[in-house]
């Protein structure tokens, strides 16, 4: 989603191009271009994928929109085994219409996770479920912190469910580093995943996600806690934003990469 602005063959080849060797993909564009023609592109281009995303939005009290958040999500367990990943990302989901119930939206979450964690473990896919900073709470997200995600990821086995840790989304957070901590003891940091803070954020906060350097973060601080944690797997970043997506996309990319050098390493 960083370089939303490249077709998946022309992030296959600047990947190629820029020496990266591993992609975290989106649903959408790989189900426009094909689930199995997408294994190929990325498997002829000697592209590893780290994770998919996004699985989850758990929480309609509609039993039908219910039943068929669950048939979506075995369906992206079985994307996310076709092309080789063992990682689907989760966003779980907000408050529905008229709801205020919190608690009861996280049981929803956590009745799903009851069903899905076994589909996923026979197939080989964990659950990675990502805590969204609490401006999303309402909308899209009722976990708000990775104790909360923890909380819920600990009814099950650590190879069916676990925690995405997201810069951009517990930076703020003074717990944040312990629970960490508790994740990583647990084996179930599933994917660590970096963007910056910057302000003001736009109209609709979603597209706010800053290049790394450019905000708030102290990107080597938190890397340091994941490995703290035992956590040696890929680290992606993942930036939602308008600015970098009307630029070009190869440019993004080796600038994205240089920043990661930068700032992380």
């Amino acid at each position: 989603m960083t370089v939303k602005q490249l077709s998946l063959p022309e992030l296959a080849k600047v990947c190629g191009e820029l020496g990266i060797g591993s992609v975290g993909l989106w649903r959408e564009p790989v189900q426009a271009y094909g689930v199995e023609a997408t294994a190929r592109l990325v498997g002829d281009a000697g592209l590893t994928v780290t994770t998919l995303c996004r699985g989850g939005f758990f929480t309609a009290l509609d039993p039908a929109e219910r039943a068929r958040a669950l048939d979506d999500n075995r369906a992206a367990i079985d994307e996310a085994a076709t092309l080789g990943t063992d990682t689907l990302v989760l966003v779980s989901g907000g408050l529905p219409p008229g709801s205020r119930d919190l608690h009861g939206a996280r049981e929803r979450i956590a009745d799903a996770l009851a069903e899905l964690g076994p589909y996923g473990a026979e197939r080989g896919v964990r659950l990675a479920i990502e805590p969204l900073h609490p401006m999303y709470a309402a909308d899209r997200c009722v976990v708000s912190t990775l104790a909360q995600a923890l909380d819920l990821a600990e009814r099950f086995p650590a190879d069916q469910v676990g925690v995405t840790v997201d810069t951009y989304h517990i930076w703020w957070d003074d717990t944040a580093p312990a629970q960490i901590a508790r994740a990583g003891a647990a084996g179930r940091i599933h994917t660590f995943q970096l963007a910056d803070w910057t302000t003001p954020l736009p109209a609709g906060v979603l597209t706010g996600r800053g290049q790394i350097g450019d905000g708030a973060i102290d990107m080597r601080e938190w890397r340091g806690y994941v490995e703290a944690a035992g956590y040696d797997g890929p680290i992606e970043v993942e930036l939602f934003n308008d600015g970098l997506w009307a630029r070009d996309g190869r440019e993004v990319l080796a600038e994205t990469a240089a920043r990661f050098v930068e700032h992380v390493l």
